[in-house]
């Protein structure tokens, strides 16, 4: 069978979690959430020690903590305290507080720096179950209230106007979010999943006059970047999810390279005023 090859399993785990950030990073850079999806992403270890101390699914213990911790920041955002000192506050707690627990977790042998940076080498068949399930369900969901979500985004306002309630659709984007931290873990790693979701949407926007293409421009990105990084991890026998990331800097570096040359051309082609 094709799916025994290890490589095969880790590319085909890396494609998945890289369709399902993109479009769901572009609404992060978009709404400058990026601190929002690292305290998701931090609360997933807590969900890790839970999982174990409960015999659970490790991927229902993830989403859980990672779904309760996006509503919490969600709910006490505005109440007194400034959005990056609550996130700040919130993300290096969670992180501590995992680690702390998942050190109580006796009779079962803990990979910490598997959860940490990913182990995408280790991705099982049930692993690519879970993560293509997720992944799918995530496109699914941004495909049906994209519009809706665009229109939230962009302008509040607009969006009462229109109907529809800005905090739903923020709703929709935490479920998002915490479903894609959930299916990431095993890829790169809590400390890493953030930066899946930004970078690609960063390295996009240069490229991109609509927000579709920019999804579609951030996916391409992000699965060039995922097994693009697999093989030089292969080559170079480093770390796959750091050097995953290393690579999707490369990306977004000479992406930014090529959009002030552009710039420049652009500013220089333009008629000097009279």
């Amino acid at each position: 069978m094709i799916l025994d090859d290890f490589l095969v399993r880790a590319a085909l785990g890396g494609t998945g979690v890289a369709l399902a950030a993109a479009p769901l990073g572009c609404f992060v850079v978009w709404r400058r959430m990026a601190y929002f999806g690292d305290a998701t992403a931090h609360a997933a270890i807590l969900g890790v020690a839970l999982s174990l101390v409960l015999s659970t699914s490790l991927f229902a213990g993830v989403l859980t903590v990672s779904l309760l911790m996006a509503l919490a920041v969600s709910v006490l955002s505005g109440r007194g305290y400034a959005m990056d000192t609550l996130l700040g506050v919130m993300a290096h707690s969670a992180l501590a507080f995992g680690l702390v627990a998942v050190s109580f977790v006796s009779g079962v042998r803990i990979d910490l720096m598997g959860y940490l940076v990913g182990d995408i080498l280790a991705v099982s068949r049930t692993d690519l179950a879970i993560i293509w399930g997720g992944a799918l369900l995530v496109l699914a969901l941004l495909a049906y209230r994209w519009s809706a979500l665009l229109t939230a985004t962009l302008n509040p306002d607009l969006a009462h106007a229109a109907g529809l309630d800005p905090k739903r659709e923020q709703l929709v984007l935490t479920l998002c979010l915490a479903m894609v931290v959930a299916v990431a873990i095993k890829v790169v790693g809590v400390l890493l999943i953030a930066a899946l979701l930004i970078i690609p949407a960063a390295t996009a926007r240069p490229f991109s006059r609509t927000p579709e293409r920019m999804a579609l421009v951030a996916a391409a990105i992000g699965i060039l970047s995922a097994n693009g990084g697999l093989a030089a991890a292969y080559r170079l026998d480093t770390p796959t999810g750091p050097t995953i990331v290393c690579l999707a800097t490369l990306l977004f570096l000479a992406a930014s390279l090529v959009g002030h040359h552009r710039g420049r051309a652009a500013a220089s082609r333009a008629p000097s005023p009279r």
